[in-house]
């Protein structure tokens, strides 16, 4: 019987059930929580494999793109069953892949956001007065649907110290002053729970790479700036090829302040951001399979190398 469900909303709560259920069905599976948000919602982790190689796999820093939680949890259920059946993993043998590579993964980097957007916060309870007052603010987009943020209303992927103040301009100008849906900054680089947590186990992990994954578009954001990395190109294509997604340039108006733009400043190793799906977030459950149909072959090669 399959443990991840990809059929309905994957909320924080179904997340940690799943992550559990994971590492109890595997033994080999091990997770550990790296912090808890300001609402008490566990960011957990999902490890597997246990080879010298190291990659680090994270999925909803925004609330709103919950699809990509389901697409990092089942990629490591299919890699256990692989590794415990003796079979494959996207056409590659997975007892030799796991002594290779170690996979370290944040499957929900957002809970408290998720929780709002999937529903698993009600109306009329606290926390979602309190993001309903912030979105009053903004009233152009929908809520809940439209909410990217932690509840806090900070957007977690422009947090992180790699053209943060230049992000702080650009989304300034676009009237993201304060707390939002979306857009506002924080007050500082790394002032919030859930991006000192990541940065944190980031900085202790030391990966090889990384994969941020977001909704929607199909593509595939690889550079930062004008810094070289060795490969990272090369490594971009690879994976525009076995997915179909396009390899393009981050817009400028999103191109300062993510995950994985201060990954690459600061470890000069290749990152990137994957967008999956087609349409307005949050996507419907219904594209699951045909996102994580052409999203193996990218999480298999980047194990690889």
């Amino acid at each position: 019987m399959q443990i991840v469900k990809t059929d309905v909303p994957m909320t924080p709560q179904l997340c940690i059930e799943t992550i559990l259920q994971l590492t109890a069905r595997y033994p080999f599976c091990r997770s550990e929580t790296l912090a808890e948000t300001a609402f008490g919602r566990p960011i957990r982790t999902l490890v597997i494999g246990r080879g010298p190689r190291k990659v680090l796999y994270s999925a909803a820093h925004h609330a709103n793109e919950w699809i990509t939680t389901p697409v990092i949890l089942k990629f490591v259920e299919e890699f256990a069953e692989a590794i415990e059946a003796g079979g494959q993993i996207g056409g590659v043998d997975a007892k030799a892949l796991a002594e290779k590579v170690t996979v370290y993964t944040v499957p929900m980097v957002d809970p408290d956001g998720v929780a709002l957007v999937t529903g698993e916060i009600q109306p009329g309870q606290s926390q979602y007065e309190i993001a309903r007052v912030i979105a009053g603010g903004f009233p152009a987009i929908s809520f809940p649907d439209g909410w990217k943020a932690n509840l806090l209303g900070v957007d977690l992927n422009l947090n992180y110290p790699a053209g943060w103040l230049q992000a702080r301009q650009i989304k300034y100008a676009q009237g993201y002053t304060r707390p939002a849906p979306r857009d506002f900054v924080g007050r500082a680089p790394l002032d919030q729970l859930e991006t000192r947590a990541l940065a944190s186990y980031t900085e202790v992990i030391d990966p090889a790479l990384v994969l941020a994954y977001h909704s929607q578009g199909r593509v595939i954001y690889w550079q930062f700036e004008d810094y070289i990395v060795p490969g990272a190109r090369e490594l971009g294509e690879r994976f525009a090829a076995v997915s179909g997604y396009e390899l393009a340039d981050t817009p400028y108006e999103s191109s300062f302040a993510g995950y994985k733009d201060w990954f690459i400043k600061f470890f000069r190793r290749p990152g990137y951001t994957i967008e999956v799906g087609e349409g307005d977030n949050p996507l419907p459950i219904s594209q699951f399979d045909t996102i994580y149909r052409d999203n193996l072959g990218i999480l298999v090669a980047a194990a690889q190398g």
